[in-house]
C-alpha cells in the first residue's frame, strides 16, 4: 500500500487525494494533526479558524495518534505516539509519500521507511531562487543531502523546485513531475456562477462600477509584501485609463499598516475585506480584474495564482515567487516583475489594464497544473515495481 504522510488536511491537497481515489489508486493519507479542520490558531493569520470546505470526503485517510501538546510552527512540534516502523508494518506499507520535511517526525519517517525496505517518495515546496548564505550552507546542505540520500523519487512541483533538488545533488533519474495545483474545476465553476453577481459583489465592497480592481489575497505578513502593492497602485492611479480600487483579502500583522496607508490623502480607493474562508474566496476573484502576488523568496509557490488563473483572472507575480517561472511571462498570460520594484510593478499593472489576456488563455495554462498530471505520475511509479 502507498501511505501519504502530511501535516494536516489542506485545501490545496484534498483535490489531489480525491483524484487519486477516483483513478483507483490504492493508498491512504495519514494526517499528523487536525489543524484547520478543527478550529486552531494560525500564527501568521493571527487568529484561530477552520476551513469551511469538507477536506476529508472522497478518499481514504486516518489521523495518527500524536502527543497532545502538538504545534505546527516548530520543528519538534509534532510527536507521533507509535513508531513509524510499527505503523508501516501494521498497515502493510510498501511505498511512502512524505509531504515536505519541516518537522522532525517527517525526517524520522523517511529514515524508518528506508531501513524497513519501504520505497520513499518526497514532495516539498522549496525552490532554488534565493541566494544561500555561506554559513547556512555549511550545515543545511549536508543535512539535506543526508535526507535526500534516503529518497527513491522526488515529486517536483515546478521548475524552481526541480532546480532546488538538482542543486542538492539529486539525480535527474529520480525526479518526477507533480505540478502544484488547486481544484481548477471548482474555481472555474464558481467564476461562471458568480459572473452575474459581479456588480452586486463589487457594490458590497464599495467598488465603483467603472473601477479596475487589483486584488491581493493572502496573509498580511512581511514576506507577502502587501505594502509594495499599495505603493504601486497609488503610483499607477495617476496615469491609469480607469480608476483603480485595491481589494485586500486576508488578515495578519500588516492589516493596520494597510488601513493607515489607504486613509492618507492621495491614496487609491481600497477595501480591506478581511479573512474570507474558502466558500467565499471565489467572490473576491469574481469582483476583481487582476491578482497581484508581490511576495519575496519566502513564497515557495503561490497557489493563489493558480486559483486566480482558474477563475479567469490575469496575475502579476514577483520574480521571487516559486511559481514565477511556470506561470509567468514565458506563457504569455502573466506578468513577472522584480520583487520590491514599485516602478516595474506599476508598469505591469498598466499593461494588464490596457491589454488583459483572454480568460480562455489563462485556463489553458492552468490545465497543465491540474491534479490529473500528478495522478499520471503516481500511476507510472506504482506500475514500475
Amino acid at each position: 500500500m502507498l501511505a501519504i504522510i502530511t501535516s494536516h488536511p489542506i485545501q490545496y491537497q484534498a483535490p489531489l487525494w480525491r483524484a487519486l481515489a477516483q483513478a483507483g489508486v490504492k493508498f491512504e493519507v495519514w494526517f499528523l494533526t487536525p489543524h484547520a479542520v478543527e478550529a486552531s490558531y494560525d500564527p501568521e493569520f493571527g487568529r484561530s479558524f477552520a476551513w469551511d470546505l469538507d477536506l476529508l470526503e472522497g478518499y481514504p485517510h486516518r489521523f495518527l495518534a500524536i502527543k497532545p501538546d502538538w504545534r505546527i510552527d516548530t520543528f519538534n512540534g509534532i510527536r507521533p505516539v507509535r513508531s513509524w516502523r510499527e505503523e508501516f508494518k501494521a498497515h502493510g506499507v510498501t511505498r511512502l509519500w512524505v509531504e515536505g520535511w519541516r518537522f522532525r517526525c517527517l525526517w524520522q519517517a523517511v529514515f524508518a521507511a528506508r531501513s524497513s525496505g519501504v520505497e520513499v517518495w518526497l514532495r516539498g515546496e522549496n525552490h532554488a531562487l534565493a541566494p544561500e548564505s555561506a554559513w547556512r550552507g555549511l550545515w543545511k546542505r549536508p543535512l539535506l543531502r543526508l535526507l535526500f540520500s534516503q529518497v527513491d523519487f522526488f515529486l517536483w512541483i515546478g521548475g524552481a523546485n526541480r532546480d532546488f533538488y538538482r542543486l542538492h545533488g539529486v539525480a535527474v533519474s529520480k525526479l518526477r513531475s507533480a505540478p502544484y495545483c488547486v481544484d481548477n474545476a471548482r474555481f472555474t465553476r464558481a467564476a461562471e456562477t458568480l459572473r452575474p453577481r459581479r456588480e452586486e459583489l463589487r457594490t458590497g465592497w464599495g467598488i465603483a462600477p467603472d473601477a479596475f480592481v487589483v486584488l491581493f489575497c493572502g496573509k498580511l505578513i512581511a514576506k507577502k509584501r502587501p505594502l509594495d502593492l499599495l505603493a504601486a497602485v497609488t503610483k499607477t492611479a495617476a496615469c491609469s485609463p480607469r480608476p483603480l480600487h485595491l481589494l485586500v483579502v486576508g488578515d495578519g500583522e500588516l492589516a493596520e499598516n494597510l488601513k493607515i496607508g489607504l486613509a492618507v490623502p492621495g491614496a487609491p480607493a481600497g477595501t480591506l475585506a478581511g479573512f474570507l474562508n474558502q466558500m467565499r474566496i471565489a467572490e473576491a476573484f469574481a469582483a476583481a480584474d487582476c491578482l497581484v502576488l508581490p511576495s519575496d523568496y519566502g513564497e515557495t509557490w503561490g497557489l493563489v495564482v493558480n486559483e486566480a488563473l482558474a477563475s479567469g483572472l490575469p496575475a502579476i507575480i514577483s520574480d521571487r515567487c516559486g511559481c514565477a517561472g511556470d506561470l509567468g511571462p514565458g506563457q504569455g498570460v502573466a506578468h513577472v516583475f522584480p520583487c520590491g520594484n514599485i516602478e516595474a510593478l506599476s508598469r505591469a499593472l498598466l499593461q494588464v489594464i490596457n491589454r488583459p489576456p483572454a480568460a480562455e488563455t489563462l485556463r489553458s495554462l492552468i490545465d497543465t497544473h491540474a491534479p490529473a498530471r500528478t495522478v499520471e505520475t503516481v500511476i507510472h511509479l506504482l506500475a514500475a515495481r
